[in-house]
């Protein structure tokens, strides 16, 4: 078998992985965004979202509805909750979430 040969197929599987591994680590919103819906208590709960760089706030009719340790599990950095409205620090995911959101509510 000749070198070339040896060297094509050595790069096709590095190709392969490496394709496996983008795939494997890349967020899907959609599903991301559905499971924030339903830890801020339903889609019903929600009066209004925003979103400011790197912080995702939301109105909320009852605050006790949400389950923070999932949206913290979801990769939420960190959680201010004032009066029925809660501002999550996101970090560079939160204007994608907002947008599926969005879509959804």
């Amino acid at each position: 078998m000749s070198v070339y040969l040896q060297y094509a197929i050595i790069l096709f599987i590095i190709i392969i992985i490496s394709g496996i591994v983008i795939k494997l680590t890349r967020k899907d919103f959609s599903i991301e965004a559905n499971k924030l819906i339903t830890y801020l208590g339903g889609k019903d709960n929600i009066i209004n979202a925003e979103c400011n760089m790197s912080r995702f706030k939301v109105i909320l009719k009852d605050v006790s509805l949400v389950n923070k340790d999932a949206i913290q599990k979801l990769g939420a950095k960190g959680i201010v909750e004032i009066d029925n409205q809660l501002k999550i620090i996101f970090g560079k995911d939160a204007h994608q979430l907002k947008k599926y959101i969005d879509d959804i509510i």
